[in-house]
């Protein structure tokens, strides 16, 4: 029969599974949400930076999976689907924590990545459809015009012409958007400052998710041992 402490452990361990399946949706969410909402702007970032919320989709699933074995090794008293809990729980911790530092050392390279991407899009404004579309997009819901501000676009149209995107109003008088009622605001500023937000937001769930896996590792831990002992007992 079990003792008051292994039945106690227990169904902490059932409490911290529940919590653990949580952050898995939690961590398959957040990366769903960066995905849908940034993924857009995929023309002024490296291919590279946007492998993380992809990443993050299919670590919050793998979590949410994992749960399962605990839940059952817990109601079950397995002591092996604990212990196979323990493993994969290390592992994803292990993949989180390199994905974090990925993440970190792309966050120093964020602006050069910015600026590389801005550049480009717009040497090939008048030749590539997708670029007019990004800059169409990205001026209108940032409310900014060019990378630094209007004066950019100069390199483009080689005179005083804007794209209607750099204006929130044209005037009922005038065709086209011009300096002087164009939006003063760069998008780069605003995109960078965007996304090292968002970074950090991240970076503070991301802690607070592995505190709550290290010590569902150390429950897991107690559990199978306890397992052990008693049957060992019995």
């Amino acid at each position: 029969m079990a003792s008051c402490g292994i039945i106690c452990v227990k169904y902490l361990m059932f409490l911290f599974n529940l919590l653990f399946a949580l952050t898995g949706l939690l961590i398959l969410t957040v990366g769903a949400i960066i995905q849908s909402s940034y993924h857009h702007y995929s023309n002024f970032v490296d291919d590279t930076v946007w492998v993380a919320p992809i990443l993050l989709i299919v670590v919050g699933s793998v979590v949410f999976i994992i749960a399962f074995f605990g839940c059952c090794g817990a109601f079950k008293e397995s002591s092996c689907m604990v212990l196979t809990f323990s493993v994969f729980l290390i592992i994803i911790f292990l993949l989180e924590f390199g994905i974090g530092i990925a993440g970190y050392v792309k966050h120093g390279q964020l602006e050069e990545i910015l600026e590389k991407g801005f550049n480009s899009t717009l040497h090939n404004y008048d030749k590539n459809r997708d670029s007019q579309h990004a800059w169409s997009l990205i001026q209108s819901e940032l409310k900014c015009c060019g990378i630094q501000g209007p004066s950019d676009w100069e390199q483009v149209f080689h005179n005083s012409t804007l794209p209607n995107s750099c204006c929130e109003e044209i005037p009922f008088n005038i065709s086209e958007c011009t300096k002087e009622h164009a939006l003063n605001s760069g998008c780069m500023p605003k995109l960078l400052e965007l996304l090292r937000k968002n970074a950090l937001i991240l970076a503070g769930v991301g802690i607070g998710i592995a505190i709550v896996q290290l010590l569902a590792v150390c429950f897991a831990c107690c559990l199978s041992r306890a397992f052990k002992q008693n049957y060992q007992a019995v």
